[in-house]
């Protein structure tokens, strides 16, 4: 598990066999330590996306017009590898002066998946202010502990069909308050993205590869 919240909630249900080992994340951090700093600009978005068995629903219009208004310096746009092959959204954020990048494919049973993936996201994230979406998710929690400034906000768009066993939209943004908002405090977001990335629970290879059966 990635960290201790997990694990106490895989407790909660019965289960035992659980340890934290903190994200892969954490461990990229580790390995790639940041070059001599550049000055960082503007705000990398990241719009709540669709996936494979479930479009997205939301206006992305309504949402071009809430980052304008909000964002003060240039503005990238992240969109996840479904929406940046679709012609007409990329064009909007296009056209609305936004510069559009896509960190790669996901693939699917472990076939095509970009392996420089996070990587990318890494080098992207370095170069930014700002980290922001209209949802609190992983990027968010990457980019504070990549040194970015936080923000959510905007219409965070809805999953057609989605099964609500995986939890409502609003679930993670209750769990963390604090950190929904256009400018949240960045040194609470970091206290936070530490305990959920796991960044003090890095396990050493010797540890990892006894747990995982690593020949």
């Amino acid at each position: 598990m990635w960290s201790d919240a997990v694990l106490r909630r895989g407790w909660a249900a019965g289960l035992r066999d659980y340890v934290v080992i903190g994200a892969p994340w954490a461990y990229l951090l580790a390995m790639e330590h940041d070059p001599a700093p550049a000055v960082r600009t503007g705000t990398i978005w990241y719009p709540f996306h669709g996936f494979e068995h479930a479009a997205l629903s939301g206006a992305h219009d309504r949402l071009i017009a809430e980052i304008k208004a909000t964002e003060p310096g240039p503005v990238t746009i992240c969109l996840y590898w479904m929406e940046y092959q679709e012609q007409a959204i990329r064009a909007m954020y296009e056209n609305a002066g936004f510069r559009v990048i896509c960190h790669g494919y996901r693939g699917k049973n472990w076939k095509d998946t970009e392996p420089e993936f996070l990587y990318r996201q890494l080098a992207e994230l370095r170069r930014h202010r700002r980290v922001a979406s209209n949802r609190l998710t992983t990027a968010i929690f990457y980019g504070v502990s990549a040194g970015c400034e936080p923000a959510v906000y905007g219409d965070p768009m809805e999953l057609v069909g989605a099964n609500p066993r995986y939890g409502d939209p609003g679930r993670v943004a209750r769990l963390h308050p604090e950190l929904v908002g256009t400018a949240p405090d960045p040194r609470t977001a970091r206290q936070v993205v530490a305990t959920e990335l796991g960044l003090d629970r890095l396990a050493p290879p010797a540890e990892l590869r006894a747990l995982f059966s690593w020949e």
